[in-house]
């Protein structure tokens, strides 16, 4: 479920001047995505001089390029991940597959990850299934989807919910980048088979076990 690259409506905004845009992190974060949406390499030293400043101050906002590659990709990944959500539904197992099937198909499709994949493929699988900031910020994100059907009473799941969600995103990454691990393809409907099977265990009207179940996500706050 990482690494996923899909601007909101579909079509990569171009990068606002240097002159118009305040100096900071914010500004360095969002100069890369711009970069790596047209399907182009981020090069530090050209990032720090579009931005006016030096390459120490770069890094000191930024962390190293393999950091910032990082939260780029986490960042596509909750853009992605909002737009696969938008308009599904249903509830229960029925939904979370939906959801994660529009995801995982709009990931393999994206043009700036395929840009990128094909200049660095060791990195990306790299930054994209080891633990990480994309690795959290997908299980974040699913383990908001799966709280919520869980405090409607659509779904009960055999573990922690947060657990759970992370299982399913190494389940999913490991399929979709099957291609990039020896494959030949992306592996999307094998995935969803696994995590079908994940979520069949417990019927919604199932009791929950000590210390899982509905509650085990309390705490997280909804997504704006």
């Amino acid at each position: 479920m990482s690494g996923s690259s899909v601007p909101p409506n579909g079509r990569p905004a171009p990068a606002p001047a240097a002159s118009r845009r305040p100096a900071g992190p914010a500004a360095a974060r969002a100069a890369a995505s711009a970069h790596y949406l047209r399907g182009e390499p981020i090069d530090m030293s050209a990032l720090a001089a579009e931005l006016g400043v030096g390459r120490a101050t770069l890094y000191r906002w930024v962390g190293s390029r393999e950091q910032l590659l990082g939260t780029v990709l986490a960042e596509m990944t909750e853009r992605t991940y909002r737009v696969a959500a938008r308009g599904v539904r249903g509830t229960g197992p029925e939904r979370i597959l939906a959801v994660l099937e529009r995801f995982m198909r709009a990931v393999v499709d994206a043009a700036p990850l395929q840009a990128f994949t094909e200049r660095e493929p060791r990195l990306f699988i790299r930054l994209a299934t080891m633990p990480g900031t994309i690795e959290d910020r997908a299980t974040e994100l699913l383990t908001r989807e799966l709280q919520r059907e869980i405090d409607r009473g659509a779904l009960a799941v055999p573990l922690p919910t947060r657990t759970l969600a992370q299982a399913v995103v190494r389940i999913a990454d490991s399929f979709m980048y099957a291609h990039y691990l020896g494959g030949n393809r992306p592996e999307i409907e094998q995935a969803l088979e696994v995590v079908a099977l994940l979520l069949r265990p417990c019927r919604h009207d199932a009791p929950a076990g000590p210390g899982r179940g509905p509650r085990d996500g309390e705490g997280i706050s909804e997504p704006v």
